[in-house]
């Protein structure tokens, strides 16, 4: 048996592999540093309310971070909701979430590359030639669903997909759920002020 082949079965999916460490890494760090504080409710809350220019920026970083490191994205919208409204919250969410698609596809796509596409399952191959002929609809399907789940964001990135139609797909398929959300926080926030 050859070195080489003594190194691929050693580690079959050795990009998989890098982008899981990295990931525990970043999560080991914000657990450590103790920053995982700065990513609850009344945290970002507060942020809009002391000023809202940098409370929007530090909501945006926090966001990206966040989904990196599996925040749920709901927290974020609440808390945007809850200090700004549900239009500006929703628009700030918005922009705050498309911002850490973007972050998230582009760190995760360098580490992992398309590893996904290394996988020769039948399930695997049929959700490929999915996304692969309607890269965009998928997209949006699929953000309608899981609206910034890290672990949609992690898959598309090593899916091979395009930068270019990830985004397409991302920026058209999100406005429907953070609509849904914001009315629904804002209701909450209603109820709660009686």
């Amino acid at each position: 048996m050859s070195h080489y082949m003594l190194k691929r079965t050693a580690i079959p999916y050795p990009r998989l592999l890098a982008v899981a460490l990295f990931l525990g890494v970043l999560f080991a760090i914000f657990e450590l540093a103790g920053w995982r504080d700065h990513f609850s409710r009344q945290f970002l809350h507060d942020q809009f309310l002391e000023n809202r220019v940098s409370g929007v920026l530090i909501f945006v970083l926090l966001f990206s971070l966040g989904n990196l490191i599996q925040i749920p994205g709901w927290i974020f919208l609440a808390a945007a909701v809850l200090a700004l409204g549900r239009v500006w919250g929703g628009v700030v969410t918005y922009i705050a979430a498309s911002t850490s698609c973007a972050l998230t596809f582009l760190s995760i796509r360098l580490v992992g590359g398309d590893a996904l596409r290394q996988l020769k399952s039948r399930l695997a191959l049929r959700l490929f030639e999915q996304l692969d002929t309607h890269p965009i609809r998928s997209v949006v399907f699929l953000r309608i669903l899981f609206q910034t789940v890290p672990a949609l964001n992690y898959a598309l990135a090593m899916s091979g997909i395009g930068f270019r139609e990830y985004m397409i797909g991302t920026l058209l398929g999100m406005p429907l759920p953070i609509a849904l959300y914001c009315l629904f926080f804002d209701f909450l926030a209603s109820l709660l002020e009686r």
